[in-house]
Parts: C-alpha cells; sequence; structure tokens
C-alpha cells in the first residue's frame, strides 16, 4: 500500500499511463487469441463438415467482428484514460 502511494507520488500521471499501456495490450492479445480459437476451431469444423461451410464461415466472421469490437471499446477506454 504505501508502495502504491509513494509510486503515484513520485510519477503521478505517468503511472496512470504505464496502467493504459498495459490494459490495451491485454485487451489486445486476449482478441487475438479469442480469434484465433475461432478461427481454428472453424477450420476444424469445416474440414469434418464441409457441406456446412457457408453456415459456419458466417457465424465465425459475426464472432469475430464482436471480438474485435470489444477489443476495440477497450483500446477506445484506455486513450480516454490517457488523453482525458
Amino acid at each position: 500500500m504505501f508502495l502504491t502511494v509513494f509510486l503515484q507520488a513520485v510519477m503521478g500521471a505517468s503511472l496512470a499511463k504505464v496502467g493504459a499501456a498495459f490494459a490495451a495490450s491485454v485487451a489486445v492479445i486476449g482478441a487475438s487469441w479469442g480469434i484465433s480459437r475461432i478461427g481454428s476451431t472453424a477450420l476444424e469444423s469445416m474440414a469434418r463438415q464441409p457441406e456446412a461451410a457457408g453456415d459456419i464461415r458466417s457465424g465465425m466472421v459475426l464472432a469475430a467482428a464482436l471480438i474485435e469490437g470489444v477489443a476495440m471499446f477497450a483500446v477506445v477506454v484506455c486513450f480516454l484514460v490517457l488523453f482525458v
């Protein structure tokens, strides 16, 4: 607790910048991991059942877009912490 208060007193706003950068990187890494899992699972599903490839592909694109939207929202929030 004392270390945190001391770092805030010494570093001031730069500690918030480090935290925002860390949060943005975690959000982007999580989104990339999620999209890669969706892609690999969709390819496995298409290989097992080629006649359902169109439905699988559209579901994959929708899920990837939703994950990307959440990641973009997290990055925007981190930028708001930095500049507002």
